[in-house]
């Protein structure tokens, strides 16, 4: 390891507990617990029948994964089956609560909506993940959709930077979704798309997010919503 490069990640995370003051934000993209919590979530597996196609278009290696959110298990079930190191952006807000503690031992980014400090500070961190041959997830929908047949509105805020800041990374769209079904296995069904041609520094941002969009789309079957998910009221239970 390049005592440097380490030392420069030190560095990072403690700008990034002065951004935080008073909370705990472990070791975004390095916790060293991160392959012990992957194995203790696979006992999950006797809850969630988890199947996933897709997953040979994924090089080793760096690589950015583009995900709908429709559970807060997304990032969890993704990785249950591959074994791959993901850094996903968390906002701050759930290192406050009490299950604080998982996005800790699973080395996520913390983000605070709207403040520039955060937003630099998490993009840093984010760079560092892929110069390490790790993946980065990416949720640009914002919050977990009120209704899970539904993609809303990408936000582009983060997407579209992260995406100008790294063309030689693969990008990839990942769709999630979840059967219950009584007194059996949750079936869970995560697709992966081949590698996006996003035509970074050619297409606008709108086009962009469009291509980002459309697989998702294709890949969840789900029904486009143009709002943003924060802003749609979750639906009545009798809906």
């Amino acid at each position: 390891m390049d005592p440097s490069a380490e030392g420069s990640y030190e560095q990072a995370l403690a700008s990034g507990r002065l951004i935080y003051p008073g909370l705990r934000i472990g070791r975004p993209g390095r916790a060293r617990t991160y392959w012990v919590t992957i194995a203790l979530l696979r006992v999950l597996r006797l809850r969630w029948k988890v199947t996933m196609t897709g997953k040979e278009h994924l090089a080793p290696g760096a690589g950015i994964l583009v995900g709908n959110h429709v559970s807060a298990l997304d990032p969890v079930v993704a990785v249950m089956s591959t074994w791959m190191r993901v850094s996903a952006f968390a906002k701050i807000e759930v290192f406050a609560k009490r299950g604080a503690i998982f996005f800790r031992l699973m080395g996520q980014i913390p983000l605070r909506r709207g403040d520039e400090p955060s937003t630099l500070w998490a993009m840093d961190v984010a760079s560092r993940c892929l110069e390490r041959g790790s993946k980065l997830g990416l949720y640009p929908e914002g919050t977990r959709s009120p209704d899970r047949t539904k993609l809303h509105r990408l936000h582009r805020r983060i997407l579209i930077p992260v995406l100008q800041a790294h063309p030689g990374v693969p990008v990839h769209a990942i769709a999630t979704s979840y059967e219950s079904r009584p007194w059996r296995r949750v079936r869970v069904q995560v697709n992966i798309s081949e590698a996006l041609d996003l035509r970074l520094g050619e297409a606008s941002h709108d086009e962009v997010t469009d291509i980002v969009r459309d697989a998702l789309l294709r890949l969840g079957g789900q029904t486009y919503v143009h709002a943003f998910a924060r802003d749609v009221k979750a639906p009545k239970p009798s809906e």
